[in-house]
């Protein structure tokens, strides 16, 4: 599915579908993510999830931080320093891509260090 980008990211009270038809990631991602406490919603009175106004931010750090193969452990240790229910400003951002920046040279290090090792010996 292609995220719908053609709306306002910071619109409250967004529901499961609309989460997902916005964001690109399926409703039973997003009610794991839920589940592992990296994003939350209220409840209605009819018992129907709504999404805080943060929520499209978060689910695109969220996917910043698996793409460069951050755990799910990893992934809400970055997302809390966040304050809950609100966007992500320019600085949260700044800050998780300096992060990213880091982990991925890390592992690029790692990955050519095993590929050295792995050389046959002249």
């Amino acid at each position: 599915m292609q995220p719908d980008r053609s709306f306002d990211w910071h619109e409250p009270g967004l529901t499961i579908g609309q989460v997902a038809h916005r964001s690109g990631i399926a409703a039973s991602a997003i009610r794991f993510y839920e589940a592992q406490g990296l994003i939350s919603s209220d409840r209605t009175a009819g018992n129907q999830r709504r999404y805080h106004s943060d929520v499209m931010c978060r689910l695109a750090m969220i996917e910043a931080c698996q793409r460069v193969g951050l755990t799910l452990a990893e992934v809400g240790r970055a997302l809390a320093a966040l304050p809950p229910g609100h966007a992500p400003t320019r600085q949260d951002w700044d800050t998780l891509a300096e992060r990213l920046r880091t982990e991925a040279q890390s592992r690029i290090d790692q990955l050519s260090q095993v590929l050295h090792e792995l050389a046959p010996a002249p």
